[in-house]
């Protein structure tokens, strides 16, 4: 054989070898939990000033109302989650669902305005995150069943009326797949969307750019490797896909300058969304996540508003 030709193959391998082993890397950093230290419990972001103020005001609140608070844990399937219930008497309970990489101490700091409004508070660790059991994230695909699981149990075990959900970022995807899917409790009552996404192919891409990764990233791979091992498909399925299936309430909050989950996606999801009671707030204000820190008491009254609207 030629010995261009074999040069002309081999080369082609090692692209094809680089590819792979460069997709694998960033889909394990991106969704495998490799150490329990990794998605723990401990402050993501030590550095960034911002995030800081949001998670000890949030642990400050926690310490607050240490008093009303238990450990709670159940099983669903496999994996053992863990969680933390604030018991304020209510007679319904919101649940917090943090995105991916942050636990349930995070959750802390998005709570009060359930608090004011009556409900009683379940922060979680997402399963493969703080003390909860899961090894791989599987981007709410998965993680869904775990808050129709959470549901049962605070209205069957401890007795809540109702639930609510709020979702931050990829949490807003798992509380929307748990309220449109056939098995969801009735007692789920309605959800909020904090930075919601059309799909998370979408917002990858958005994070990619905006951090200057190279371009020669194969992002196809990476899309590849979340489908086969996390059951995520990122392209063709997420949010925008399901949306039109819901027919609970819900509340759309999101941030003109948030760059991952882009204001465009959010006015698909808006538009496509089929709940009877939808209501959609802008803020000008926030990156991706941080809408509260920059316009807390807005946020908590735009919350307060709409479950006074969803009890009358």
């Amino acid at each position: 054989m030629n010995i261009w030709l074999w040069i002309l193959i081999g080369v082609l391998a090692f692209i094809v070898v680089s590819e792979l082993t460069i997709a694998g890397v960033i889909y394990t950093i991106l969704l495998v939990r490799t150490s329990k230290k990794k998605w723990g419990r401990d402050v993501k972001l030590p550095d960034d000033d911002e995030y800081k103020g949001m998670y000890y005001e949030g642990l400050e609140w926690g310490r607050e109302y240490a008093d009303y608070s238990r450990d709670v844990q159940i099983k669903n399937g496999k994996y053992r989650l863990v969680g933390e219930y604030f018991d304020f008497g209510g007679e319904k309970a919101a649940i917090i669902i943090a995105g991916r990489t942050e636990s349930l101490k995070y959750s802390y700091y998005f709570a009060e305005p359930y608090r004011k409004a009556g409900y009683n508070v379940l922060v979680v660790d997402n399963r493969s995150h703080g003390y909860s059991d899961g090894r791989v994230c599987s981007l709410g695909y998965r993680e869904y069943s775990d808050i129709q699981a959470w549901s049962r149990f605070l209205c069957d075990d401890l007795g809540n009326k109702a639930v609510f959900l709020h979702g931050i970022c990829i949490g807003s995807a798992v509380a929307l797949f748990a309220l449109v899917d056939r098995n969801c409790p009735d007692c789920v009552e309605g959800m909020c969307a904090d930075g919601m996404f059309t799909r998370f192919a979408e917002s990858f891409k958005n994070h990619m750019d905006e951090d200057k990764r190279p371009k020669l990233i194969p992002k196809g791979l990476v899309y590849l490797y979340m489908r086969v091992f996390s059951h995520a498909n990122v392209v063709s399925d997420g949010p925008l896909w399901r949306i039109d299936r819901l027919r609970k309430p819900i509340l759309f909050l999101h941030s003109r300058e948030d760059t991952y989950s882009t204001p465009e996606q959010a006015e698909k999801l808006f538009a496509k969304c089929s709940s009877p009671n939808k209501r959609f707030v802008w803020f000008e204000k926030g990156a991706h996540s941080r809408v509260r820190v920059n316009a807390p008491q807005k946020y908590d009254e735009t919350i307060l508003s709409f479950l006074r609207e969803l009890n009358a």
